[in-house]
């Protein structure tokens, strides 16, 4: 939407800009929270090792750590005993196919059943996160109320409406401050040696959620560049200078390419990574490979010193005990996601206020209309959970003529370019020590952390048949 109302000249009105930042924002807290908790959490926490715990200390530690509305020992009895059934049933369900018992996983018995229990409670709440994009945005994921020229939510601009939103972020950003974060801080604690591990060298962030009609310098989440981990030097980043290479991708052609020359044409090849290996394009900003996503966002921020940014990361590094620089790897990046949920969450509260100072007064429209013109080019930048996200457009006689984008696991996990420099992921895992290489749980550490799309940003398709195929990989 964005870089088509970059191409045709509209300008969204104010409550329409709200709404959607609105509704970006329950998208990070909800991403966010599922991220740590489903999707990574395990990568830390010993499932099995909780049967051991003692649920007297389980709650003492508990009420050391979190302000969670629930717990005591009896609570997490009936965690344990719940787990107990699974694992005796053989049937670990959620928590199947991980490596219980490996020698890295660090927490007491008591600390990985605070986590279980903690899980479980963060899959109830993550469905009531989920319900507020449905007040304004109709479902989730896949919002249906965002258009070329604004939303169309106006139907739904009610007091009820807004006061239902409010209270699920309330309910949503509390468990951010008083469970989410306590619980990176307490995981983090039994970790620290993960700050010297999975790091990588420069970082970009289009930056996101405007809070006036000028961008970039309206973004709460501001946009930059950083290059050599030099935080000092923090620059503007301009879409510009993006090139995408196939030298070691499976595309037709070796050229690097700005996206609004670029070209998706498969070529499937032998894996060889010393030639092709990889559907993933390799995008690079001055020729650079960039991290995308939490950290960068977070890097930037703080770089140019933002204070609601700048104060969490503080209080944080203080609480484990570690310099700026331990954020440079797999537990800094861990830690910015929860960070930024933090700091964005804070301030969705004041956009409700925004909202609704708006409604008052009478300025309610929700869209501009506007008229597709018989050529233009137009560019969509901004920053969704994953990390940088970039739609580029062309239209020809009042067609499209070319799209591409650049999404953040294109960024992050993409192949070395022509001048064989590699990408985040491949240079974040040189050097993980890996205890057992049969059960690569210190390399899932890393690549969970990244939060990677594989379908985010390839995308395998008949074009001749809606066949579906299963593909099995040996």
């Amino acid at each position: 939407m964005r870089a088509i109302e970059n191409a045709v000249g509209v300008k969204i009105p104010t409550v329409a800009r709200i709404i959607r930042n609105l509704l970006h924002g329950a998208q990070f807290q909800h991403d966010h929270i599922v991220h740590f908790y489903h999707l990574h959490a395990l990568d830390w926490v010993d499932i099995v090792s909780a049967l051991k715990a003692d649920p007297k200390k389980t709650a003492a530690l508990a009420d050391n750590v979190s302000n969670a509305p629930w717990g005591g020992a009896t609570y997490f009895k009936q965690v344990q005993d719940r787990l107990k059934t699974f694992v005796e049933s053989g049937q670990l369900g959620p928590f199947a196919n991980a490596y219980w018992g490996h020698p890295e996983y660090k927490l007491p018995p008591e600390a990985n059943l605070m986590a279980a229990a903690h899980y479980i409670e963060a899959l109830r709440l993550q469905a009531k996160a989920a319900r507020m994009h449905a007040i304004f945005g109709a479902k989730n994921p896949h919002l249906q109320t965002l258009v070329v020229g604004g939303v169309t939510c106006v139907k739904d601009l009610t007091p009820d409406r807004i006061a239902e939103f409010l209270y699920l972020w309330k309910e949503t950003q509390d468990f951010v401050k008083n469970v989410y974060l306590p619980d990176v801080l307490a995981v983090a604690s039994f970790y620290k040696d993960w700050a010297n591990y999975g790091g990588t060298t420069n970082f970009l962030a289009w930056g996101d959620l405007p809070e006036g009609d000028n961008e970039p310098e309206s973004l709460f989440m501001p946009r930059g560049v950083i290059f050599n981990r030099d935080l000092k030097g923090v620059q503007m980043a301009y879409h510009e200078k993006v090139t995408e290479h196939v030298a070691h991708s499976w595309y037709k052609g070796k050229a690097a390419k700005h996206p609004f020359e670029g070209e998706t044409n498969p070529q499937h090849g032998d894996y060889d990574t010393s030639s092709k290996y990889s559907w993933f394009k390799a995008p690079r900003y001055e020729g650079q490979p960039c991290e995308v996503g939490p950290l960068a966002r977070v890097l930037v921020a703080y770089a140019y010193g933002k204070k609601e940014i700048k104060a969490i990361v503080n209080t944080v590094l203080s609480k484990l005990g570690v310099p700026v620089t331990a954020l440079f790897s797999t537990l800094g990046r861990t830690a910015a996601r929860c960070i930024e949920t933090v700091a964005i969450g804070d301030a969705m509260e004041g956009w409700v206020m925004e909202l609704i100072g708006h409604l008052k007064k009478g300025n309610g429209k929700t869209y501009e209309s506007w008229e597709m013109p018989k050529s233009g080019m137009g560019v969509g930048l901004n920053d969704v959970a994953r990390g940088s996200l970039g739609h580029w457009i062309e239209i020809e006689n009042g067609k499209i003529k070319n799209y591409q984008y650049v999404v953040p696991s294109t960024w992050n996990l993409g192949p070395r370019c022509k001048n064989g420099k590699l990408g985040p992921v491949e240079e974040a895992l040189i050097g993980t020590p890996v205890a057992d290489p049969k059960k690569p749980l210190e390399i899932l550490r890393t690549v969970h952390s990244f939060d990677p799309c594989i379908a985010c940003g390839v995308h395998v398709i008949d074009p001749d048949s809606n066949q579906v195929y299963k593909i099995k990989v040996l």
